[in-house]
């Protein structure tokens, strides 16, 4: 056995448990915001209230898609599925954004409706009451949803935070419409509700402008710096020719090119290739594995059956002996 093999699965595995940890808690917070703005309901009558606790109660349920991601997200690869199920995590995110986005039009269509018919709030200290219950709960799940997803890296869970702040929003818009109420102005509801609409939108941006980061395989700068970094550490590495980096749900995976002495023997360029994957994995927590390949490192232009294939970006690519290059 190589002293120097280990394996990271458990780190990826507990951030899996932490997902799934934090949905059970956040769903828990949001059953009481819930059933704690119920009771209010019955006792004021307001509907408001019960549109807003109608709404939290609804969008709680998003979470149940990103539980079942997580848990799919831990079933070990397959051979239908040799990467694993961790994609489900990004396809839960489109679920939670699409979401948001009803959250917003239905917040919008209530305040237009509510303009053009305005109708009477009554017992406004109970429904302002629900109307901070249902914000500080909802935030308090934000918050919790955004630092797990942060931590273990999932877009997912992250964009599930922000829809909890984007229903929030929607509770503080109760409680802003009762208090303009309170004042004698009467349409103050409907439109702190559209007020409240334009920051739903913003959380809508935010949120989809990560989840479909992660569609396209993308990943931050700084990650991709790293990874070059770090394998150009690495004793025998002579040049980093490219490294790439994309997540699927909330691990890491990384394609590295490196070069080494020409005159190395296979077994050394293959060592060398695992003391890479080696060191990436300890600067990189959520990363799951790197496929490291080694080519000899040559000042001469790249020769070769490969070679074509890897021609600078945006340059022609070679014209066949004997042939002209196609006329524009």
């Amino acid at each position: 056995m190589d002293p120097h093999a280990h394996e990271h699965p458990p780190d990826l595995l507990e951030g899996g448990r932490s997902g799934i940890r934090a949905v059970k808690l956040s769903l828990l917070g949001l059953g009481l915001t819930t059933l704690g703005q119920l009771v209010v309901v019955l006792l004021s009558g307001s509907v408001a209230l019960l549109a807003d606790t109608v709404h939290n109660a609804a969008d709680a349920l998003t979470a149940l898609p990103l539980w079942v991601a997580f848990v799919l997200g831990r079933r070990p690869p397959s051979r239908r599925y040799p990467y694993g199920l961790h994609r489900a995590e990004d396809l839960a995110g489109v679920l939670i954004v699409l979401a948001i986005a009803a959250s917003g039009c239905l917040a919008a269509l209530e305040s237009v409706r509510r303009l053009l018919d305005p109708r009477p709030i009554e017992k406004l200290p109970w429904v302002a009451a629900a109307g901070a219950l249902g914000f500080l709960g909802n935030e308090a799940v934000a918050w919790y949803r955004i630092r797990v997803g942060r931590r273990i890296g999932s877009a997912a869970l992250v964009a599930d935070g922000l829809h909890a702040r984007a229903d929030g929003l929607t509770s503080l818009g109760v409680l802003a419409g009762a208090a303009g109420v309170a004042l004698g102005f009467e349409r103050a509801d409907p439109l702190a509700g559209l007020v409240i609409t334009l920051a739903i939108a913003l959380v809508l941006v935010q949120a989809a402008r990560g989840v479909i980061r992660r569609l396209l395989d993308g990943t931050d700068e700084a990650t991709v710096i790293l990874l070059e970094e770090t394998a150009a550490g690495v004793p025998g590495v002579e040049h980093v020719t490219s490294a790439r980096a994309r997540w699927t749900g909330h691990v890491l995976n990384a394609e590295l090119e490196i070069q080494v002495d020409p005159t190395l023997t296979v077994e050394e360029g293959h060592r060398i290739a695992e003391e890479v994957e080696h060191a990436l994995l300890h600067r990189l927590p959520r990363l799951r594995g790197a496929t490291v390949h080694v080519d000899p490192h040559d000042h001469r232009p790249p020769s070769g059956p490969m070679a074509h294939h890897r021609r600078p970006a945006g340059s022609s690519p070679p014209t066949p002996e004997g042939s002209s290059p196609p006329s524009a």
